[in-house]
């Protein structure tokens, strides 16, 4: 079950993550969204781990070897004999194993960039539409025994509106 608490500012909304972690509540439950980027410990402390790095890294180590292969390959496999020069030759295929390592670190990226934002969403998550006008919501997923305990600690710590997801 989720549980979605609308804040006016940073302050009520950062007391209410405060408030729900001294009661029992795991930090890795809470989620916030806001339409500012704040930097990570603003409000919620995510300390998740990032793979946009790594998914851009092998997607550049796939590249090169994708392009090394369709460039050496080919030589390969349709030799030109052209005096006592390499049928491989190195500068063409050093070019076509680079542009190739950048386009797959680049396919690799946006691939990490949906993977960090969640796209496409699994499952249909609580919004409130006044977040992109300004407000702050602080998302908790926790059992439905502790969900109650949540709205609760987020209507004191100054929530404009509660938005639970069996309302959807």
């Amino acid at each position: 079950m989720e549980t979605l608490g609308t804040f006016k500012d940073v302050e009520a909304a950062a007391r209410a993550v405060d408030s729900l972690i001294k009661a029992g509540i795991g930090e890795e439950t809470i989620t916030s969204l806001t339409s500012v980027p704040y930097p990570d410990g603003v409000i919620v402390k995510t300390g998740r781990r990032t793979w946009f790095r790594w998914v851009s890294a092998v997607g550049g180590v796939l590249g090169a070897c994708a392009g090394f292969a369709l460039a050496a390959g080919t030589s390969y496999m349709y030799p030109v004999q052209t005096g006592d020069k390499p049928i491989i030759a190195y500068f063409p295929t050093g070019i076509i194993t680079y542009e190739l390592t950048m386009l797959f670190a680049i396919l690799g990226a946006i691939i990490g960039m949906f993977m960090e934002m969640r796209l496409p969403p699994w499952r249909e998550r609580v919004y409130d539409p006044a977040i992109g006008e300004g407000t702050i919501g602080i998302s908790v997923s926790t059992t439905r025994d502790h969900l109650g305990r949540a709205e609760e600690i987020m209507q004191d710590a100054g929530a404009l509106r509660i938005t639970r997801e069996d309302m959807l």
